[in-house]
């Protein structure tokens, strides 16, 4: 029997008015140095240079996962039926901790550490002299492992697995909404209510009946829109474009910046504890005063929002004038690595979002929704962009 609270624990919260913490492990782990740090890590990366509201965090994020996932394994009766009260601690928990290992930035720190967050948020979780792993194992020493599972998608219940990462899961469920509400745009809106309402578990998969079909195709279009209005933003990734040019230009001098200086070589869990975005900009400030001409001067434009301007699939002519102009200047012509153009807005190929039918029967969605075929027979077509500076004209 796991310990709960003496009373609800409650926190107010824009997107789904309050969230509700009832056992002493999910209360204890939010108290977590290494949960409380997620206040110091922007949710959108560069997109807060863009939506200038934008300025909400992982940690609010990631109560709002474990609020959705705690209303599926409490609210939803074929769910709440089908799991015992371990798995529901369990998946609970690796709502709330799954994005632990999230550096400044978001994702752009992934490009200068070799690891994904999600490997360092399963080290943090497993490493003994964690608080996260303490609160863990304080309720049973098998926790830690079992939220390990799930957030790789390898525990024996396939339900769990897919309640964190699947086409249908808490996390998506969440970002859409609170990105689409702290950037003040409408794109990412679908009707949660209505999606829990219907969602159900068969043969331990979740699946969602015939009659929310339609509110799962707006959530797939959500994420469609969303990312290409919000998260793959040329703006965004021209402010992520030049931190990353910073931290290739700082790797490749001899002048020690002391904040920075771990980053030279694999990060400790306690050096990535303290690897936080005000950790990031004290050291741009520091680098304001650097030798080095070219540091300065991106240094400068990561603090002041001097972007570069950017072309959209480039032509041979406008690729051939930026490199004559900019032959002597070789930090300052800079490719995004490709990515789809289309940003496939639903795939069968990994998983897929199963519909209960009216006649009892599990359906893949494209075999139900007229409007999902369509989008599988998009074409996936490369797209890529180049950053220069503003001061550069070109026909």
């Amino acid at each position: 029997m796991f310990e709960r609270t003496k009373e609800t624990k409650v926190l107010r919260d824009p997107i789904h008015g309050y969230i509700h913490i009832r056992y002493r492990v999910i209360w204890n782990c939010l108290n977590s140095r290494e949960f409380q740090r997620l206040h110091r890590i922007h949710q959108l990366g560069g997109d807060f240079q863009v939506y200038h509201a934008a300025e909400h965090s992982r940690f609010g994020h990631s109560l709002g996962v474990y609020e959705v996932c705690r209303r599926m394994v409490t609210e939803v009766d074929s769910i709440a039926g089908a799991l015992s009260e371990s798995e529901k601690i369990a998946v609970m928990a690796a709502a709330l901790l799954h994005d632990l290992g999230h550096g400044p930035y978001s994702h752009f720190f992934e490009s200068i550490q070799d690891i994904s967050h999600e490997e360092r948020t399963m080290r943090i979780i497993a490493d003994p002299a964690s608080e996260v792993h303490q609160a863990l194992t304080a309720e049973d020493e098998k926790l830690p492992q079992e939220v390990i599972r799930i957030l790789k998608h390898e525990h024996q219940r396939p339900i769990l697995n897919q309640m964190i990462s699947s086409q249908l899961d808490a996390d998506r469920m969440d970002y859409l909404l609170r990105d689409a509400y702290e950037t003040g745009t409408s794109y990412g809106t679908f009707d949660l209510e209505r999606v829990l309402r219907t969602l159900r578990i068969c043969d331990d998969m979740l699946c969602v009946k015939q009659s929310g079909m339609h509110s799962i195709e707006d959530y797939i279009m959500a994420r469609y829109h969303m990312y290409w209005q919000v998260y793959l933003h040329p703006d965004a990734k021209s402010y992520e474009m030049l931190l990353a040019t910073f931290f290739k230009r700082y790797m490749e001098i001899n002048e020690p910046i002391e904040v920075f200086e771990p980053l030279r070589h694999p990060l400790s869990n306690e050096e990535f504890f303290l690897m936080d975005e005000c950790r990031m900009m004290y050291g741009f400030q520091c680098a304001l005063n650097s030798k080095d001409a070219i540091l300065r001067d991106f240094a400068d434009r990561i603090l002041n929002r001097r972007l570069f301007a950017w072309i959209e699939n480039p032509n041979e002519d406008q690729i051939r004038q930026l490199e004559e102009r900019l032959k002597d200047r070789p930090y300052y012509l800079i490719e995004e690595p490709e990515h789809k153009g289309s940003f496939l807005p639903y795939s069968e190929e990994r998983s897929k979002i199963w519909i209960l039918t009216n006649r009892n029967e599990l359906k893949p969605l494209s075999q139900c929704s007229e409007i999902v075929r369509a989008l599988l027979k998009m074409e996936d077509v490369p797209e890529k962009r180049i950053f220069y500076p503003k001061d550069i004209a070109i026909h």
